[in-house]
């Protein structure tokens, strides 16, 4: 059965039917803080960007053997939540931020504002400490909202 409108596209929601009862300040300060960190790293270029990228993303190995971290590393416990704010590119910004504002909205206007934030963070910490106790040494930086989003998603 084809789901994807008769074109064999794949289905992406652009909003949903669930009104909320209050402006979801929380959600939209999210993703601005996740834009503004994308274009500024993206202002850096390439050299710089990556460096900026390298410097906060969560590395495992970082995390779990602090002797494999460089000199003037940004300490290795606070990129567990750096890295939910940086993104692999403008696709995987997109796509995070377009999932975050359809169902965090709903999901803010349930928790309330303070809960919701506490929640998105707890779900992003999570989920980067799930993936990096699946190869402690590995020294590939791991970046994105995708695990926060993913609590989001659920709730």
């Amino acid at each position: 059965m084809n789901r994807g409108g008769g074109r064999g596209l794949p289905v992406i929601p652009i909003k949903d039917a669930n009104p909320t009862k209050r402006f979801p300040v929380v959600t939209v300060l999210f993703i601005a803080l996740n834009v503004l960190v994308f274009l500024y790293q993206a202002s850096l270029g390439p050299v710089r960007g990556g460096m900026l990228a390298t410097l906060f993303s969560l590395v495992p190995a970082r995390l779990f053997h602090p002797a494999a971290a460089s000199a003037g590393s940004v300490p290795a416990g606070l990129t567990v939540v750096t890295s939910m704010f940086l993104h692999g590119g403008i696709v995987h910004l997109a796509g995070n931020m377009l999932y975050l504002w359809i169902f965090g909205n709903n999901v803010e206007d349930a928790m309330g504002r303070l809960r919701f934030a506490l929640f998105y963070l707890l779900c992003g910490i999570t989920a980067a400490m799930g993936h990096a106790l699946t190869d402690t040494r590995s020294v590939i930086p791991m970046v994105g909202a995708s695990g926060a989003i993913s609590g989001v998603l659920g709730a």
